[in-house]
């Protein structure tokens, strides 16, 4: 199973939606809060080269962007093989 982390905020929608299909998929993953954890936003954006919205999501160490890159992947059936991986 792939390893899968998402930078998130308490208050975002679309991590809230990220998670959901996430957790629909049956697959587990580390979610950082961004906001109990203000130290970790600034690795988030070297991360996800300057992404400073929330959700941004790694599946594997990979930046696979955020919420509607990660559903438009769903959409494409290209998000099963990267988790599954």
């Amino acid at each position: 199973m792939a390893k899968i982390e998402i930078y998130t905020s308490p208050f975002c929608g679309y991590c809230h939606r990220a998670k959901a299909l996430l957790t629909k998929k049956g697959v587990a993953f580390s979610e950082i809060d961004v906001i109990e954890h203000p130290d970790r936003r600034g690795e988030m954006v070297a991360r996800a080269n300057g992404g400073q919205t929330v959700p941004q999501i790694f599946i594997d160490g990979r930046h696979i962007g955020g919420c509607d890159d990660m559903y438009a992947l769903e959409a494409a059936g290209k998000l099963d093989p990267l988790l599954a991986a």
